[in-house]
């Protein structure tokens, strides 16, 4: 990947280069080093950078911010739906079992650079894990990670449900994905 310089000067980028990151290379690196959890307030992606967290959505979509604010091209954000299960998602398998789910679709976000998929959820995330277990893809933009994103996943969530004649709410399926992403925070 080329090594694009931060050159913006707005306040977040330029606490970025103060802080000692000068390139889009160094900051990749230190976001995904970040702990993976979530942040306090789910509408405020620089807190990925405050507080030295986030989640696949917050993480990629402050880098996509980012890029954007840098003029760093050919970067996209994507959200995919994929059959999270205790194969591509080590930490979940207990709850899966409790509620006799082989998996649960959930949401997660990547970009791509040159269209070379960049997963930095974790320090060894992999996106070639998930690869061959996602239903569906399509890009989206930072606000929709604040704005949309539930909301999709929820309306997935329901389609799925009723495709697969499960015999639970959408609010009892929902509490199940949440403790499946608690037990990942855990991690």
């Amino acid at each position: 990947m080329n090594q694009f310089f931060l050159k913006s000067d707005d306040e977040l980028t330029t606490q970025i280069i103060e802080a000692g990151i000068v390139t889009w290379n160094d900051l990749v690196r230190s976001v995904q080093n970040f702990h993976y959890a979530r942040n306090a307030n789910r509408f405020d992606l620089d807190l990925v950078w405050h507080e030295r967290k986030g989640t696949c959505s917050s993480k990629h979509a402050f880098l996509k911010h980012i890029s954007e604010l840098n003029k760093i091209p050919n970067v996209k954000l994507f959200l995919a739906f994929y059959k999270m299960d205790a194969q591509n998602t080590p930490g979940i398998g207990n709850v899966l079992n409790e509620y006799s789910l082989e998996f649960i679709p959930e949401a997660h976000c990547y970009l791509t650079v040159n269209s070379e998929v960049l997963d930095i959820t974790k320090v060894n995330s992999d996106f070639a894990v998930y690869s061959d277990a996602i239903l569906e893809t399509k890009e989206i933009q930072p606000t929709d990670v604040i704005e949309n994103k539930i909301t999709w996943h929820r309306q997935f969530l329901a389609k799925w449900m009723e495709g697969h004649k499960l015999e639970m709410t959408l609010d009892e399926l929902w509490f199940i994905r949440e403790k499946c992403i608690q037990a990942l925070e855990k991690r």
